[in-house]
């Protein structure tokens, strides 16, 4: 049977169809569908308590986004990890979150942000709660709405749209990163200095924080894949 739980309670409030979707991606991202491993529609199904139309179509959009690969005559596997696809998703990531951050703080100052202030630190308590229980896949859903609440400030809901698309393979690499490294404090810390370059309104230290904040990879993927080569391709 696939490592995946019930459909959560906090998705029940979408369609049928989005709701398996998030729940195999983010099953896919946190690792607990490993790379390269088989996955079947009847063992989704009853995993999920659905029928096997929402599962086909979830896996018709995983295979558009290359989280999952349709092998003829075998079925669907998760795909490996490439590392083109990484370095990819990471060029993206870099160049459009950049100029996101820095858009943010030219705006932050603009209006009342108490809202999305008290938002932000309600996310670094969680990341540290989650991180102090050693939950790295709950660290990296904060992680994740940390950075999506501060590009939000922006109103470019088709640049939320391409970089939610495309983070799937740098997560799961983050994700490994995170459980191996163990670097939690860190990245916490630097969260917190993006929000004080933000609330200062300094689009150039926003920025240059965020540079570094997301510049580890260099560094990660090598040990990374020396560590889990089956889990690799490219």
């Amino acid at each position: 049977m696939p490592n995946l739980s019930p459909l959560p309670p906090q998705l029940q409030r979408k369609s049928l169809g989005d709701q398996v979707y998030e729940t195999i991606r983010e099953s896919i991202v946190s690792l607990r569908l490993e790379p390269g491993s088989m996955i079947y529609e009847n063992e989704l199904s009853e995993t999920l308590h659905v029928s096997r139309t929402p599962i086909r179509e979830a896996i018709r959009l995983l295979v558009s986004e290359q989280l999952l690969e349709v092998l003829p005559q075998r079925g669907t596997r998760i795909s490996p990890i490439s590392e083109r696809k990484v370095n990819e998703a990471r060029f993206i990531r870099e160049h459009l979150e950049l100029g996101a951050f820095k858009l943010a703080a030219r705006m932050w100052g603009l209006q009342d942000r108490q809202a999305e202030r008290a938002k932000l630190d309600q996310l670094l308590a969680g990341q540290q709660e989650a991180g102090a229980a050693g939950d790295i896949e709950l660290f990296l859903q904060h992680d994740e709405a940390f950075h999506r609440t501060i590009m939000e400030v922006t109103g470019n809901v088709t640049l939320m749209q391409v970089i939610n698309h495309m983070r799937g393979h740098l997560n799961r690499l983050r994700y490994l990163a995170l459980k191996e490294f163990h670097y939690l404090d860190q990245v916490i810390q630097e969260h917190k200095d993006l929000i004080a370059a933000i609330d200062q309104g300094d689009e150039a230290l926003a920025g240059s924080r965020l540079e570094r904040h997301i510049g580890k990879l260099d560094n990660e993927m090598p040990a990374l894949r020396q560590m889990f080569p089956h889990f690799f391709t490219d």
